[in-house]
């Protein structure tokens, strides 16, 4: 295809981003992740792997039928049930798009597949036949493309292109590669493959070496034109290139790239902040465009230039990627208008339903702190767009705590499930926050291990919110959970609250997946 100085951007944060353990997300979650991207600009969503499990064939389908101005994709492996099943998930979309896949570097020729070259070709070519019979908009990726031999891989790109492709991809598998590698590599395929002018070239890197943006955007200058790419650089393994860095790397340096993108850089921070809150896993604060201290500066020299002229430390204004800098103050007399108002700014877009959920809780919060801070109605409206307030829900909490010797810290708990039961429990521990955990455990009879409990200050002041974020295991599983409230001890417990709500919602989940086959 004629090369364009425009890159799309493929994001991969609900199939690769997904998969990788402690990232689940509910069906319900994925679409409010889809919907936030599709908000942003993306050009492609996508959405799962159909073939992977009827919950990620659902859950495909369901986006298919609802985004409209971003493309669904669903991944397959070059085997006809695959991309059936991809072809049937995607069918509903406005613009849809099989994404399908088989590995040819010599490694996993011989050890995962045991095929001949000549075997996967023919596998590569039948696959995007049948693709075609869904969609013609076909992806085709080389697995380990980077370890693939180059005259070979030369043959099942011209393979696939001859057959029906209409996008090459070409992974990093194992992010093996460096940008000058990757560059050259790209340079050869756009102007020495047949028929590559009939191909969009697509690069996907991972962060094995720390180097996925970087060879993401060497192999722009290369001359591919989509990215793969997912938000907060999650994936398998070190993650994939992570979508804010790549754009705002082509946004502020057009001077260097001379490329564009169609994506509305204001949403950014806002659909960040969505997926940490919707996967439990917070953003670090040092993470490049959307961690707390992206647009920070404690260093007095710093602070000193910043105050002179902002661009002497920064290279972007913290409102190009939704990070607001006027923080104005809501208080008990504000109204909807002017909390959906700011809300927006801060690149939340409520519907009505949600906006009197969120309204409630401010009216709440106001009351009880007379000043609300961006942070904390970030916080509310987050809490509410995770939509993890059940099964389990906190009624009351107590504890006590101390240095006498001869008393232990105490906690009394009392919850009340969806189908009506309440329970209570009292438990010590060596701490207030164990005794709390130890009394939730009792009560919904998940005993965990806590491999970490994090709390912050998410604003200012001596009624500041406090945001809590826990990490635990089961014997099978890790999960993350978050909180947050005025109260530092109920924070912990709404996080911690939190993983059981999400163990029993996948519980639920998978038992009525498995009724209906």
């Amino acid at each position: 295809m004629t090369k364009t100085n425009q890159v799309k951007i493929f994001d991969t944060t609900l199939r690769d981003g997904e998969q990788a353990p402690g990232f689940s997300m509910t069906s319900g979650q994925k679409l409010a992740m889809a919907e936030a991207l599709e908000g942003l600009g993306v050009d492609i969503i996508e959405a799962g792997f159909a073939a992977a499990s009827p919950g990620d064939f659902e859950a495909i389908k369901t986006i298919a039928e609802t985004i409209k101005d971003s493309t669904i994709c669903s991944l397959a492996r070059c085997m006809e049930s695959d991309i059936r099943a991809s072809g049937e998930a995607i069918k509903p979309a406005k613009s849809g798009r099989i994404h399908t896949f088989i590995a040819t570097s010599p490694l996993h020729r011989e050890f995962k597949l045991k095929m001949s070259k000549d075997e996967i070709v023919a596998r590569a070519i039948r696959g995007i036949e049948i693709c075609r019979e869904y969609t013609d908009d076909v992806e085709f990726s080389a697995e380990d493309a980077i370890r693939t031999e180059r005259d070979y891989l030369k043959r099942v790109v011209e393979a696939a292109i001859k057959a029906g492709a209409t996008t090459i991809n070409i992974p990093d598998t194992v992010g093996y590669t460096t940008p000058e590698e990757i560059q050259n590599l790209f340079e050869f395929l756009t102007t020495e493959i047949e028929g590559a002018d009939k191909a969009i070239f697509s690069a996907h890197c991972h962060d094995d070496l720390g180097l996925a943006v970087a060879n993401s955007l060497a192999a722009v200058r290369g001359g591919a034109r989509q990215v793969e790419c997912a938000l907060n650089g999650i994936g398998e393994r070190a993650g994939n290139c992570a979508t804010e860095e790549v754009i705002m790397a082509l946004n502020t340096r057009k001077d260097f790239f001379g490329l564009t993108t169609r994506i509305k850089t204001e949403g950014i921070y806002g659909a960040s902040k969505l997926l940490a809150t919707l996967t439990g896993n917070p953003v670090p604060r040092n993470k490049a465009i959307v961690g707390k201290n992206a647009f920070a500066h404690e260093s007095g020299i710093h602070q000193h230039g910043v105050l002179a002229n902002r661009e002497t430390y920064e290279i972007m204004k913290p409102e190009d990627v939704g990070v607001s800098t006027d923080n104005l103050v809501l208080g008990k007399h504000s109204g909807r208008a002017a909390l959906k108002n700011r809300a927006s700014k801060l690149g939340f877009e409520m519907s009505d339903n949600q906006l009197q959920s969120v309204f409630v809780a401010f009216k709440e919060l106001a009351d009880a702190k007379k000043e609300v801070f961006d942070a904390d109605l970030e916080a509310l409206i987050l809490g509410e767009a995770v939509g993890t307030q059940g099964p389990w829900s906190i009624d009351s909490l107590y504890v006590s705590a101390g240095s006498d010797d001869n008393r232990s810290p105490q906690a009394t708990v009392q919850l009340t499930h969806e189908n009506g039961e309440s329970k209570k429990a009292v438990s010590e521990a060596a701490g207030p926050v164990n005794a709390v955990f130890l009394a939730i455990s009792d009560i919904t009879g998940h005993p965990l291990h806590l491999e970490s409990f994090t709390v912050q200050s998410v604003s200012e002041g001596k009624d500041a919110m406090a945001e809590a974020a826990v990490r635990v295991s089961t014997e099978f599983e890790n999960y993350q959970g978050r909180g947050a409230s005025m109260d530092t001890v109920l924070a912990g417990a709404k996080a911690y609250l939190d993983v059981i709500n999400r163990i029993e919602r996948r519980a639920v989940r998978q038992a009525s997946i498995a009724a209906q086959h």
